[in-house]
């Protein structure tokens, strides 16, 4: 955010007083015993770059990272869509909004040091908030992490004004750590973290299907699905967007693969009204009285939903 005079002296005092301090819990870990399969150095020399202008950090770091993703990139317009004047800055539900308003899928990373390398490692510049003062006085400021170098002990950041800023890799933990650990990747849709945990995949792909147009939002979760096959909600997503995007054929068969694997009253009522649409008559009531089972025994909130299905069957 802003990153004059008196914000970089905050930051110079901070940083100086990590070197008088042992390394960071996860810094220590990963120095001492480097994790199987991480790279010990790995940079990405071609993510772009935009200045920061007065207190416009978060749109900066935003911008970096669409436009790594391939989205449309500018921290004019973005600041116009995640900045907060009254607070001078942008806040993480700002940053995350703005990213899937401009196509990207924002998914929040572990906070873990070892994940955000490894995001790096696989090629995906991470979005982080970083607190450059005190716990007593933030500074807060987005960078987008894009290199690491173990035998130096450093990362490497788009950050500010600087394209390219090295910082010790102890010191990036403590001011990331100050910040809460918080880091996103911004992907464009059909494409997952390599570090991402399920519960935030499915989230990021819940408030991308808010923002985005529904044959987009159905490639999020077609890639989710693809990586946890057995995730109920995504596959009830994926029906829906599907069937939003004119796709009767797809929904149909989105939803009856996870009325099968599930048993899920939702997934039945919803393939049997599908089914009815396309005139099959037959597969719809077998669909809905499906549905009213399962409700009546484990899923009493859509009872009267699958009752009503059911009703709406001309009889034979």
């Amino acid at each position: 955010m802003n990153l004059r005079g008196a914000a970089a002296l905050a930051a110079a005092v901070v940083l100086s007083g990590c070197a008088a301090l042992g390394d960071p819990p996860q810094t220590a870990t990963i120095l001492r015993t480097p994790p199987a399969g991480l790279p010990a150095q790995a940079e990405l020399l071609k993510v772009p770059f935009f200045a920061q202008t007065r207190y416009h950090c978060g749109p900066a770091a935003l911008a970096t990272a669409l436009a790594d993703a391939g989205l449309p990139a500018d921290p004019d317009k973005l600041a116009d869509a995640v900045f907060l004047p009254a607070r001078e800055g942008s806040l993480q539900i700002e940053m995350l909004g703005g990213a899937r308003r401009a196509g990207a899928v924002a998914t929040k990373l572990p906070g873990e040091l070892e994940a955000v390398l490894r995001e790096v490692a696989a090629g995906q510049p991470v979005v982080v908030l970083q607190n450059l003062g005190l716990d007593m006085a933030p500074r807060w400021h987005y960078a987008v992490l894009v290199g690491y170098d173990l035998a130096t002990r450093e990362v490497v950041l788009r950050s500010g004004v600087t394209e390219r800023e090295t910082l010790p890799l102890r010191t990036f933990e403590f001011t990331w750590a100050r910040g809460g650990r918080w880091a996103i990747a911004v992907l464009p849709p059909g494409r997952l973290p390599a570090t991402a945990l399920e519960a935030d995949a499915l989230e990021a792909a819940i408030g991308f299907e808010r923002a985005a147009p529904p044959a987009q939002a159905a490639r999020a979760y077609r890639a989710l699905l693809a990586r946890w096959p057995s995730n109920l909600l995504a596959g009830i997503g994926l029906g829906n967007t599907l069937h939003a995007a004119g796709d009767s054929a797809g929904a149909a068969a989105a939803f009856d693969a996870v009325a099968q694997r599930h048993d899920s009253a939702v997934a039945w009522n919803n393939l049997a009204r599908l089914r009815l649409e396309a005139g099959d008559r037959a597969g719809a009531r077998a669909a809905a009285e499906r549905a009213v089972r399962r409700a009546e025994t484990a899923e009493p909130a859509w009872r009267e939903a699958a009752r009503a299905t059911l009703a709406a069957i001309p009889a034979p």
